[in-house]
């Protein structure tokens, strides 16, 4: 068995009273020969299997990174103010590969008296118990009236909105990613050819518009991005969304000539596409776009169009942040985050100073710093056409 306890000193009083058992102690002060001699004796997966102790007394030092599952049984000789550590002590003994069908944690709480000067019996109670609420457990921790709802755990864990930082309805890539798995998996042979389509493929169909328009995939290294261009219109680039909405089609769409006009669209796209992978790409304006991303970039341009209250610093800051928003770096919960504070704050102000603070709370410096020669693979290599989509109108 193991037992945990908070302080060297409890260590040192529970290791003189166990003498007479079979018991080695280890805390912060133990020696590097110690601590083999006690995965040598509590870890199964020790190159050599000993068995000279069967009780461990440990302070939190044990209570991460070292498998003890050797043992199934824990003894919290006191409870940490802090529930996490008894999550992080159960788990040196609560592995997968247990050869254990039960595990066991025993918990001493304060006397009476104590508790009622230190309430830590409720601190902890509650702190479990608001774990539980958020995402389920798998195992009772502190008491033997814990509900046990794993289901619930692995529903929030493998949820839309905790994959994908949008909430359920919300249109998300996960649909889109689910096709492509859904394709691989049981039709291998339409996911051969997809993957064999050669670059610069084309097609057309019908589309609910009064004008035809051309869709184009580009790709440069590893940004990817999408634009749409029109007779008498400028090419726009399409988030990853729209443009998988546009070209969501029925199983028996039926495929249409390409007009002449295909080739002078197409020139204005990749024009287009050219002109975003220059230096100043975040001049490029990104339209039509329904993600979170995109809405903050429309507000992060309008503010950058007047920064002369701005440090060198922070403009340049402002430059990489809008960079990274155009080529999809920053994660979905950050961007949706984002929308959210920069729209309460424009409800009071304007004021590009306050927008930059918000930018700044939520996006570290160091989050947007990188080697130059790593920046440099994102988007080396030649600018590709992968494939197009003539949108006839009716």
């Amino acid at each position: 068995m193991i037992v945990f306890t908070e302080s060297k000193e409890t260590a040192d009083y529970l290791n003189e009273k166990l003498q007479k058992y079979k018991v080695i102690k280890f805390t912060g002060s133990s020696s590097e020969y110690i601590r083999r001699e006690v995965i040598e004796n509590f870890d199964p997966k020790a190159h050599s299997l000993r068995d000279d102790f069967r009780i461990l007394i440990s302070t939190e030092v044990l209570s991460e990174g070292v498998n003890l599952h050797r043992s199934n049984v824990v003894i919290n000789y006191d409870i940490p103010w802090n529930p996490t550590r008894m999550m992080q002590r159960v788990g040196r003994i609560n592995r997968v590969d247990t050869n254990f069908d039960k595990i066991y944690t025993f918990n001493f709480f304060p006397s009476k008296q104590s508790n009622d000067l230190i309430k830590l019996k409720e601190a902890a109670a509650a702190k479990i118990h608001a774990f539980i609420t958020l995402l389920g457990n798998d195992a009772r921790l502190l008491t033997e009236n814990e509900e046990i709802e794993s289901h619930e755990l692995f529903n929030r864990l493998t949820s839309k909105e905790t994959i994908t930082g949008e909430e359920e309805g919300q249109e998300s890539e996960l649909k889109y990613s689910k096709i492509i798995k859904d394709i691989r998996e049981d039709y291998p042979d339409l996911f051969v050819r997809i993957k064999s389509l050669p670059k610069k493929a084309r097609t057309a169909r019908i589309f609910k518009q009064k004008t035809n328009s051309l869709l184009t995939y580009f790709r440069k290294g590893k940004l990817q991005k999408f634009f749409m261009s029109a007779s008498q219109k400028e090419s726009q680039e399409l988030d990853f969304i729209t443009t998988a909405k546009t070209l969501e089609v029925q199983e028996n769409t039926k495929r249409e000539k390409i007009n002449p006009d295909f080739y002078d669209l197409l020139e204005k796209n990749k024009k287009a596409f050219e002109f975003s992978t220059q230096e100043e790409a975040s001049e490029i304006k990104l339209t039509g776009g329904r993600d979170s991303a995109t809405q903050v970039l429309k507000i992060l341009k309008a503010i950058s169009k007047d920064t002369r209250k701005f440090t060198e610093e922070q403009e340049d800051y402002l430059k990489i942040v809008l960079q990274k928003i155009i080529e999809g770096a920053l994660p979905k919960q950050t961007t949706k985050i984002l929308l959210q504070e920069l729209s309460n704050e424009l409800k009071q102000t304007i004021n590009p100073l306050r927008i930059l603070a918000i930018l700044q709370k939520n996006i570290a410096l160091e989050f947007l710093k990188e080697h130059l020669s790593e920046s440099a693979a994102q988007t080396s290599g030649l600018r590709e056409v992968i494939l197009s989509e003539y949108l006839i109108g009716e």
